[in-house]
């Protein structure tokens, strides 16, 4: 750790490391207000089956077991989703055209509908928390949380020789 060029001035190193605190608290900020959110926005979605109808739809229809692997949960965590979205009427499941003995999760028509009202919902709220932002702010923030998002999950972290 070097010593602060000033009476009062923090050093790089403790900069960082209250500005990684920071990072940790707003995120966590973050997560607590989307996860409340979601139950406004649709009384049926939490923040999990909204993001699971999300990557189905955005990869029009995957296993059960894909979808615990992309999100590194356990595989009964989200056969209980799963299930509880297949109740409601928002995914089913079809046997996969190559393979018959797999079940291939795909949404429903009611399960677009409650997605795409959900999403138009989000959207507006970011374009309203966002609108006195300047673009090259938006343009930076977009671009640290993809870069962020892109660092692999600890499970798929390449090993010291990749």
């Amino acid at each position: 750790m070097t010593a602060p060029d000033r009476p009062g001035e923090t050093s790089p190193a403790s900069g960082a490391s209250e500005a990684e605190e920071i990072i940790h608290r707003e995120l966590t900020a973050f997560a607590r207000r989307a996860r409340s959110s979601a139950g406004r926005m649709h009384p049926e979605l939490s923040l999990v089956s909204y993001t699971l109808l999300g990557h189905l739809e955005e990869r029009d229809g995957c296993r059960a077991t894909d979808l615990a692997a992309h999100y590194a949960l356990d595989k009964s965590t989200v056969s209980r989703q799963v299930a509880a979205l297949e109740r409601t009427g928002l995914v089913e499941r079809r046997p996969d055209p190559d393979d018959a003995r797999v079940q291939v999760l795909h949404l429903t028509e009611a399960g677009r509908r409650i997605l795409a009202q959900v999403t138009e919902s989000r959207r507006t709220a970011f374009r309203e928390r966002l609108a006195d932002w300047p673009e090259e702010d938006l343009v930076r923030f977009a671009r640290y949380l993809a870069r962020y998002n892109a660092w692999p999950a600890p499970h798929r972290r390449p090993g010291p020789d990749a």
